[in-house]
């Protein structure tokens, strides 16, 4: 199969329909990542079928798992190079996208990427605990997603801020969850959370993936979320 049949094919698999105008959209995201990603580390994975896979269908799953309302206020916390944020933005033009990253190249990317993909999307540059302090971010959001790599009870604690009562933060991990799940139960519970669900999948290329399911059920309490320094040194 080429691209376009691996991004149709697998977003089919979890219930994801493409119009031909998203197809082109990621298409063309493609063909822009590995560009800038001579200049600027975006991505280990270089195939573009690869690239379809790993990152466009694994992104565009989350919507099996929840759908947002039209016009939902997401955000996408450390989006590296926009993933889940801009494939979610391909697949629901109707959502409301804010993307947020610690690096400012990365940024750079982003914009000269949303704008040749004809999508708009508000760029935030700050740390996520920096964001997630201010009043114009904070429990301002429908829904959180992150892909980070970084631990869930440390995760928790920098998206958790962001999300409004009643919302939901997604954290996209890997296979093997159950440790991190059981360490970072009493974060999420402080940070005014409650774990609703643990959903897992597989991607077309076999890799497994499990997305931990958060309902924001209080306020975050304001001492968080706390100086990066200690969120690493001192989990809760």
């Amino acid at each position: 199969m080429n691209q376009r049949e691996i991004l149709a094919s697998g977003a089919a698999q979890f219930g994801v329909t493409l119009d031909e105008r998203a197809l082109d959209r990621f298409l063309q995201y493609g063909v822009c990542l590995l560009e800038w990603n001579q200049k600027i580390n975006l991505t280990a994975i270089t195939d573009p079928e690869e690239v379809a896979v790993k990152h466009f269908v694994d992104s565009v799953a989350l919507l099996s798992i929840f759908t947002p309302d039209k016009g939902a206020k997401v955000i996408d916390i450390g989006t590296g190079a926009g993933f889940p944020g801009v494939p979610l933005k391909i697949a629901r033009p109707d959502v409301e996208i804010t993307l947020l990253d610690s690096l400012n190249k990365r940024l750079v990317f982003l914009e000269e990427l949303l704008n040749g993909l004809d999508l708009s999307a508000q760029l935030v540059h700050a740390r996520a605990e920096e964001g997630g302090r201010n009043p114009a971010l904070r429990e301002g959001f429908d829904w959180a997603v992150s892909r980070a790599v970084a631990n869930l009870r440390l995760l928790a604690e920098y998206c958790l801020p962001y999300v409004r009562v009643g919302g939901i933060f997604t954290a996209m991990k890997g296979p093997e969850v159950e440790q991190e799940l059981l360490e970072a139960q009493g974060a999420i519970e402080v940070l005014g959370g409650t774990v609703e669900r643990v959903e897992r999948f597989s991607l077309p290329d076999g890799s497994g993936r499990t997305v931990v399911v958060v309902r924001k059920e209080r306020p975050t309490p304001t001492a968080y979320p706390r100086h990066g320094s200690k969120i690493a040194k001192k989990p809760l």
